[in-house]
């Protein structure tokens, strides 16, 4: 990965809240507003986004922290987007400002930090681990 072309990337990801993607819904709440585990998940989308053509083959990232802090609720029909922006490169940590946008309101904001790793390395390893766990 060129870590100059990757700072300042931006990667967007954007998604129309349906009812499934409640609070309600997924057992948090009784709420029908947009689910906290939702919006991690699109915030993490525009994080890959971001990262999507610099990747070298056989690379990809792995969540490795994230912060948020939510500032409105949004509800079923809203129409949200999330853009992150590449801040930093620490080694093998990239890390990124997310927003996520209801028209010009912010609904949260935060950091992600994203680690890259082999591919076939991490997928082997997952994999004995989940083998060994099971005898």
């Amino acid at each position: 990965m060129n870590v100059e072309m990757v700072r300042g990337a931006i990667g967007m990801a954007s998604l129309t809240v349906r009812a499934s993607d409640t609070s309600v819904a997924q057992a948090l709440n009784d709420l029908p507003i947009l689910a906290t585990p939702t919006l991690i998940n699109i915030l993490e989308g525009a994080t890959s986004a971001a990262l999507a053509e610099h990747l070298e083959s056989g690379e990809t990232t792995i969540t490795s922290e994230i912060s948020v802090a939510t500032s409105a609720a949004v509800g079923v029909g809203a129409e949200i987007r999330a853009n992150a922006t590449c801040i930093d490169i620490e080694g093998q940590i990239i890390h990124f400002n997310v927003e996520v946008h209801h028209g010009s309101k912010l609904v949260a904001s935060g950091k992600i930090s994203r680690k890259i790793v082999d591919r076939v390395s991490f997928t082997a390893r997952i994999a004995a681990e989940s083998i060994t766990a099971r005898d």
